[in-house]
């Protein structure tokens, strides 16, 4: 993936960040530009999307490539102006080999003119063949796996024919396109395969025992001679690159495509990551800046279940294409959570493909959206009543105009209601016997707010489970450098989802029992539980109406490590300017957040662009969970404290005022500052810091405080300050907010994240 070493702002996106890899500002301004340029163009564009779950035989099946197909769909009609009926999508039964091609021969080899939009996407199982010509150095091609593809019984043993599409056939299909903007997207793979925990991975087994049938290698024949290409031109060109356009895969050769649990429904974690970005872009970004930024928030995304993945790309971009947007269509110019999809008298269906996928919970029942119309401007205001997966059923709400909304209006997020009673889900070692299970259920199911959960059912935060010798040799391939001390074998504690990395500090001692273990891990769980609680509350940075901006740098410098704001926020950027973008001085991980090692001092500024005053805090999260107040830090001060006054910057800390200096310290591993930015006083979450600093002796000084034991308090706290601010507006639409919820004002409101890698020295 490209690696663009420039200042970089950060998003949030699930436990950590999808991060942009320019400068937000320069995305702003080559938006505009490439508008210029696009507007003048009305290509047809043309779609083939296909997804299959329901493998059978001894290929297992997958949960999330139809819900992908629908991702693609409402994005391409929603965002980027595709005609449905310009739309084929095969699923499943559907996706026969034949099926496959066929589509792809007449809904876009014959119909695709000079000029003209082409997206083919496939998600669904991948896998490897022998190449006959062996044109690559391990002598495989990779394949497309179709619904009709058999894998023989005895395939480890005596390998076999399969029926897969071959990437040598997908080159020859994209050659015969008459238009060269071609966008392909892989989400499969061929690494691996089967289930992680509660992850499962689209690849099929293959390689060196498999062979391409008879039928796909005449196939190709018949399109090397319609295309008049000798074998030999072919494997030239097949080795410079791709044929046409752009190819994105959701993952590197080695690595695996997840299939996740997001809430109540599956899809891929690319494909998710994919078109949850690009409904929240306003801006035409260059294909290659989109997939860097988009490739970011699926390494974030996996990463928080355990996995890595880094999606690639791949270009033969002509020199007129080079700075085209993704698609190579310009896409709406207003973001968006939501868009409505049918109405009937005052009730409406909604398309939810805009939302963060950490937030999801907070989308069950009673958020409220602002309904635009083209120019932006406010037609009405939309609450939900119920979501089953990403469709929404909502209601009108009565306005001064009440103004008719129509399918195809798009919406972004008022209010959110996050509910009172969020839980922490924990999923179940499936390497546990039946006995060990039903005892891990009913301590865990004894913990407050705590849900115990089947593996492969629903969506988990964490497993409980044991180091095994098996899974502790896993560990050991798979992170490599990345963990220095593995847990001993016969251990228990905290895995993530896909149970290929732990959750540091969360095992003991092999001699506990389940019942020893799940009592040491109750504080844990209670700290886990309130750093999700946050992570409802900071959601979806871009919603934010509020003018503010975070920086974290180098202490004592000007030197920038990472910036966040609001994009809803910021005021339009003059097209004619041309800010300059320092080199970050701190390098980046795969992640694409800063690596920073142990000894470095930090700090952060804060920008108060608003007219008012605001509130503010600031939560540092490290590898354990352990969370530290950095701001406010003055525990003998009223709520002014955390007040910084409009048109007014705030270094933390400051020399001069501040007796303490920000060091980065151990532990090692993906860390958090988290900013919360309001119009409203956070009056009873500072009484009760004010009471935790006067217990320690604190109540005296100046300086962060460590509030882990506290830590689900000091959280609810914040919570009743947020929706307390909400439901006291004036405006009348928060009366709607139901009374087991807690409210988030948008416009009252920007939560923002940095996430940086703890590395030693």
């Amino acid at each position: 993936m490209l690696n663009i070493k420039r200042r970089h702002f950060l998003q949030l996106a699930g436990s950590t960040l999808a991060t942009v890899g320019i400068s937000q500002l320069d995305i702003m301004h080559q938006g505009d530009r490439y508008a210029q340029v696009l507007a003048q163009n009305t290509p047809r564009k043309l779609a083939l999307l296909v997804g299959i779950n329901q493998y059978s035989g001894i290929i297992p099946p997958l949960k999330g490539c139809v819900t992908d197909v629908k991702l693609q769909q409402e994005l391409l009609i929603h965002r980027f102006g595709f005609n449905p009926q310009d739309i084929v999508t095969l699923t499943d039964q559907q996706a026969t080999r034949q099926g496959i091609l066929t589509a792809f021969e007449e809904h876009l080899i014959n119909q695709a003119q000079p000029g003209d939009v082409v997206v083919f996407h496939f998600s669904g199982h991948g896998s490897r063949v022998i190449d006959p010509d062996r044109d690559q150095p391990d002598g495989l091609n990779s394949t497309l796996v179709p619904i009709d593809s058999k894998l023989p019984e005895a395939y480890r043993i005596t390998g076999g024919v399969v029926s897969d599409i071959m990437g040598r056939t997908l080159f020859l299909l994209m050659s015969a396109l008459k238009t060269e903007n071609v966008t392909v997207v892989l989400d499969s793979c061929h690494s691996g395969g089967g289930t992680r925990g509660n992850l499962r991975v689209r690849s099929r087994s293959g390689g060196e025992g498999l062979k391409p049938s008879s039928v796909e290698l005449n196939y190709q024949k018949q399109w090397l001679g319609r295309l008049n290409l000798s074998p030999e031109k072919f494997i030239e060109l097949s080795k410079k690159s791709v044929a046409k356009g752009v190819v994105i895969a959701s993952a590197k050769r080695d690595q695996w495509a997840a299939d996740m649990n997001f809430s109540d429904f599956h899809a891929g974690a690319f494909t998710y990551a994919l078109t949850q970005y690009l409904w929240q872009q306003t801006n035409n970004q260059s294909i290659n800046n989109a997939i860097v930024n988009v490739g970011r928030s699926t390494a974030a995304l996996a990463y928080q279940q355990g996995n890595y993945q880094n999606p690639q790309v791949e270009s033969n971009l002509t020199q007129e294409n080079t700075n085209t947007p993704i698609y190579f269509t310009p896409q709406q110019a207003i973001s968006a959570e939501a868009v409505i999809t049918k109405v009937e008298n005052n009730q409406v269906q909604l398309w939810l493909g805009g939302l963060d996928s950490q937030t999801l919970e907070a989308f069950k029942k009673g958020a409220i959206f602002t309904a635009l119309d083209s120019q932006g401007s406010q037609r009405g205001l939309v609450k939900l009543e119920s979501r089953q997966g990403l469709i929404g059923q909502g209601k009108l709400l009565p306005t001064k105009q009440n103004l008719q909304l129509q399918p195809g209006t798009l919406l972004q997020e008022r209010i959110r209601s996050i509910p009172n009673n969020l839980t922490l889900k924990i999923g179940i070692d499936q390497s546990f016997d039946n006995n060990t299970t039903q005892q891990a259920i009913k301590f865990l199911q004894a913990v407050n707010r705590i849900e115990p959960k089947r593996l492969g059912i629903s969506e988990v935060q964490y497993i409980f489970g044991r180091m095994t010798q098996a899974k502790y040799a896993e560990l050991q391939e798979l992170q490599k450098n990345r963990i220095k001390n593995l847990p001993q074998v016969g251990s228990l504690g905290l895995f993530l989802p896909s149970q290929d990395a732990i959750l540091p500090a969360s095992f003991g001692e092999t001699t506990e029992t389940i019942q020893e273990a799940i009592t040491r891990l109750k504080p844990k769980f209670k700290s886990l539980l309130a750093a999700r609680i946050i992570k409802q509350v900071l959601g979806n940075t871009n919603s934010s109406r509020l003018n503010v901006t975070v920086s974290m740098n180098i202490a004592n410098s000007q030197k920038i490590i990472a910036e966040t704001f609001a994009i809803r926020g910021v005021k339009k950027v003059p097209v004619d300017s041309n800010p300059t973008v320092p080199v970050s001085p701190v390098k980046f991980s795969e992640l694409g957040i800063p690596q920073l090692t142990v000894g470095t001092q930090i700090a952060f500024q804060i920008e108060n662009n608003e007219s008012s005053h605001l509130y503010v805090s600031i939560l540092v999260i490290d590898a354990e969970g352990t969370m530290t107040i950095i701001y406010p830090n003055d525990w003998s001060a009223s709520e002014t404290a955390a007040l910084i006054k409009p048109k007014q910057k705030l270094v933390i800390p400051q020399a001069g005022r501040d007796g303490f200096k920000l060091t980065i310290g151990e532990p090692l591993g993906v860390a958090e500052a988290l900013v919360i930015a309001s119009t409203t006083p956070l009056r009873t979450s500072l009484r009760v810091l004010q009471k935790i600093a006067k217990r320690r002796g604190l109540e005296n000084r100046r300086s962060p405080m460590n509030v882990n034991d506290d830590l689900l308090e000091v959280t609810d706290n914040l919570l009743n300050d947020l929706d307390a601010g909400t439901r006291n507006s004036a405006d009348w639409a928060t009366t709607e907010l139901p009374d087991n919820v807690r409210g988030i004002d948008t416009k009252k409101l920007a939560a923002m994240a940095i996430a940086f890698e703890v590395l030693r020295g």
